[in-house]
């Protein structure tokens, strides 16, 4: 409740609430009551609000109906001021993604920032999430990770390479037609050999977790991906200021000795370690860093 003068109207609660992001009945009844319950409802696609509403048999806004507006990136910043109005007014807001939770990959995020600035009230309803539901399923470790959401279209390479050296288990998400790409670019970045899965159409008739080293996944994913896809990779496995300078040169030696030349041994060493590339070729020239 705001503070503010005597008979100073109170402010309605701002409810986060997760969708299911596959199987309908994964819906919380607790969603499908706010779903009946609300007022005004801000919907990522109001279509595919509706259409969930039907298949759930729930009357949005029960007999008396709610006010159902769209609230997605290209109206976010407009539409955030507008439920902030109604929320200043006394009404409660209820916002829904297409799938998942809002403020994760999908609008929440401002509006739940303008609230805790105006002290108004913010709570959820949690539900189904394919970042956690990717991440147990992938066999990767669970006790650290991290989401990175939608890979950079530009600037792909360095966005990825800043990452090599990341401990936790990362979570990614990828539109169906990109897969490849970034599968491939994560394993120049990471190493081929570095451990993943690509996790399609979770919950879904068709869910299928594929397993494997990224350079093996790129190649199976060229073949065409459809779906709804999350991408778990495992983290590095040592920072880089733990690696071992012999441990670099030997591997670096084994793979001169597999017959590779010493250009792609340091390379692949370096990606393989999650140390830059720079500090493999000093080592194996004999070059000393300045301090």
């Amino acid at each position: 409740m705001l503070e503010g003068e005597a008979g100073a109207r109170a402010a309605g609660t701002l409810t986060l609430a997760g969708v299911p992001i596959g199987n309908l009945d994964d819906a919380p009844p607790r969603l499908l009551r706010a779903l009946e319950d609300a007022r005004v409802i801000a919907a990522e696609d109001t279509r595919r609000l509706r259409q969930f509403a039907s298949r759930a048999d729930v009357r949005l806004g029960g007999a008396e109906g709610a006010r159902v507006v769209s609230y997605y990136d290209a109206n976010e910043d407009r539409r955030t001021d507008e439920l902030l109005a109604e929320l200043r007014d006394g009404r409660d807001v209820l916002v829904v993604t297409d799938a998942g939770m809002p403020g994760v990959s999908d609008p929440g995020y401002r509006l739940v920032s303008a609230c805790a600035r105006e002290d108004i009230p913010v709570t959820a309803i949690p539900g189904p999430s394919a970042v956690t539901t990717a991440l147990v399923l992938s066999g990767l470790p669970t006790d650290r990770f991290c989401f990175e959401g939608f890979p950079p279209r530009k600037g792909l390479a360095g966005h990825l390479a800043d990452l090599a050296a990341e401990r936790r288990t990362m979570v990614f998400f990828e539109s169906p037609h990109r897969v490849a790409a970034t599968l491939e670019a994560m394993a120049e970045a990471f190493g081929a050999d570095r451990r993943a899965a690509v996790c399609r159409e979770l919950t879904k008739t068709y869910e299928e977790v594929r397993r494997g080293g990224l350079g093996e996944l790129a190649g199976w994913a060229a073949e065409g991906v459809r779906g709804e896809i999350s991408i778990v990779v495992e983290g590095a496995r040592r920072r880089p200021e733990e690696t071992d300078d012999e441990a670099l040169l030997v591997a670096v030696s084994e793979l001169e000795g597999e017959g590779l030349r010493r250009k792609e041994a340091i390379t692949r060493v370096a990606k393989r370690s999650g140390v830059p590339k720079r500090r493999v070729y000093d080592l194996v020239h004999g070059i000393t860093s300045a301090d």
